[in-house]
């Protein structure tokens, strides 16, 4: 086969060998970008046009499901009125994207408005994980601020349990933050593309999904301070318990340091202690200990050190 057929508008390469590459390559007569030329943060590497084909690169997160979100790099090549995907993660947008695209297919019959509506998918399944982390975020606050309300006592080092959830959404968001500036560059990259911008459908299309993109992107970082909100109160919440374990000792120490020390000058072995040979000498010393254990406590609780 030397050429492709003109039907053929997208062509999705998942975890490539390097033959399937070099076959593609011979038929588009370009040169696709390899997995470390992916992984290239500059934006001259992620976004530029080369013999006639526009190669973007772009973040995508996946495993949103897992308590380990990932980004994966993906290129996305516009060549003639083709439309290549180079990836080595597998999104469900992709899912999602192929299953529409088999239910109505005649609603992208060019390149263009197929990278368009990937996108558009793309956007939507991150808005889909952004939604989750705020259904999540709501269920731990209520963990946080009422898990030891209404004097039910909360069980060991339940707030350093929810300091890991806490810490597993920030993740989940900071990695939804990355994906959602990369396809907003990738979106602004693209409208200024000829072949997207002379299609009338492509061009407004991109242009909602970057305002839907910058719309997600000031809503995580909505979310983000929540986040961080949250984990100052949950934090908050662990001194305040440590604060009250310490008072229970500074209790203890007001209340029995002042009968140990009357213990403590009974209890020498000196000679001449006329207490010791006295009939009330022990009553008085078991006295002086109860007084000396109540009056330092309600002195220190009326000055309000307690």
């Amino acid at each position: 086969m030397q050429s492709l057929p003109d039907d053929i508008v997208w062509i999705d390469l998942f975890q490539p060998l390097r033959e399937e590459e070099s076959f593609l390559e011979g038929l588009l007569r370009i040169e696709l970008p390899t997995r470390e030329d992916m992984k290239d943060i500059e934006p001259s590497s992620r976004l530029y046009t080369e013999n006639g084909a526009t190669f973007m690169t772009g973040s995508v997160i996946w495993k949103s499901d897992t308590d380990a979100p990932e980004l994966a790099d993906i290129a996305f090549i516009l060549t003639g009125n083709r439309l290549v995907t180079i990836r080595y993660g597998n999104p469900r947008s992709f899912a999602l994207f192929a299953a529409g695209l088999q239910r109505l297919p005649e609603n992208c019959r060019s390149g263009p408005v197929l990278l368009a509506r990937l996108l558009e998918t793309i956007a939507d399944r991150t808005a889909e994980i952004l939604e989750q982390t705020v259904a999540k975020m709501d269920t731990l606050s209520t963990q946080v601020f009422g898990g030891g309300s209404r004097g039910k006592r909360r069980p060991p080092r339940y707030l350093e349990d929810r300091l890991l959830d806490v810490a597993a959404h920030h993740r989940m968001v900071s990695k939804t933050r990355d994906s959602l500036g990369s396809l907003g560059r990738l979106l602004s990259f693209v409208q200024s593309v000829p072949a997207v911008a002379q299609d009338e459908q492509a061009h407004e299309l991109c242009a909602t999904v970057l305002r839907d993109v910058h719309s997600l992107s000031e809503h995580a970082s909505f979310i983000s301070g929540n986040i961080t909100f949250l984990l100052d109160a949950s934090l908050g919440l662990i001194n305040v318990e440590q604060n009250a374990i310490i008072k229970i000792f500074s209790i203890a120490s007001v209340v029995f340091l002042p009968p140990t020390l009357v213990a403590s000058v009974y209890g020498m072995n000196f000679q001449f202690m006329p207490e010791l040979n006295w009939s009330f000498g022990y009553p008085l010393a078991l006295l002086m200990m109860l007084i000396s254990a109540i009056v330092p406590f309600f002195v220190f609780r009326w000055k309000g050190w307690l």
